[in-house]
């Protein structure tokens, strides 16, 4: 019991800690936004016209999620699938083919979805949602045969904690799935164990591309 006290103690403090981090990088990034605006506003009175675009976006209608072009799943002892392969990165604006339903990771839209314990009641976007996992989030989803008491369970422990969201993916195999960046699990209700055990491992976990990366001020439907 001491043991678990203190794991889920260490959580807590890990994830006040990015939290506070994130706050830090949000005051910067305000001051980047209004130093890039006045150069802006400089550069059209000078005549200039400045277009901007992703870096990333190399064209085309499709990206892919896997890189190599080899990854898959593989199911260790615990239950939980770990993509085995490169999940590339870049930021498209463009559709995206993902190797699962809901994705694990991959290409991705710039803007993320917000993730600080958000419950969304309808679809998401995926290249939306990969983002907030590249940022160490936890992704509940459930499809039409997850029980309405299992879903208003779930949805009450993602608003209580950080680096979290949850909404509905019809197309998904199983009726309630765990996704975080290159892992996922299936769980058979609110009170199955694994279900902590997941967000436990997961929520900002060592699997996270971007730890501390914001999980607020991007997308809210």
């Amino acid at each position: 019991m001491g043991s678990a006290n203190k794991s889920s103690t260490d959580r807590r403090a890990r994830i006040e800690e990015m939290r506070r981090a994130e706050q830090a990088r949000e005051r910067r990034n305000r001051v980047l936004v209004i130093g890039a605006s006045v150069v802006a506003v400089a550069g059209l009175v000078a005549g200039g016209v400045v277009l901007v675009r992703s870096q990333d976006d190399k064209g085309g209608d499709v990206a892919t999620s896997d890189s190599s072009g080899k990854g898959r799943f593989v199911t260790g002892k615990d239950g939980v699938r770990t993509w085995e392969g490169k999940l590339s990165r870049n930021h498209v604006t463009k559709a995206v083919k993902y190797a699962s339903e809901p994705p694990v990771g991959g290409d991705h839209n710039p803007v993320w979805m917000n993730c600080n314990g958000d419950v969304y009641t309808e679809p998401l976007k995926n290249t939306n949602a990969v983002h907030s996992l590249e940022h160490g989030a936890v992704w509940v989803t459930y499809n039409a045969d997850a029980g309405k008491a299992d879903v208003d369970a779930l949805a009450a422990k993602v608003k209580k904690t950080p680096y979290t969201l949850m909404s509905p993916v019809d197309d998904q195999k199983d009726p309630i799935m765990l996704s975080a960046w290159g892992h996922q699990r299936t769980v058979t209700g609110a009170k199955d164990p694994n279900v902590d055990a997941f967000f436990e491992k997961f929520v900002q976990g060592a699997q996270t591309p971007e730890p501390g990366a914001a999980c607020t001020n991007g997308l809210s439907k």
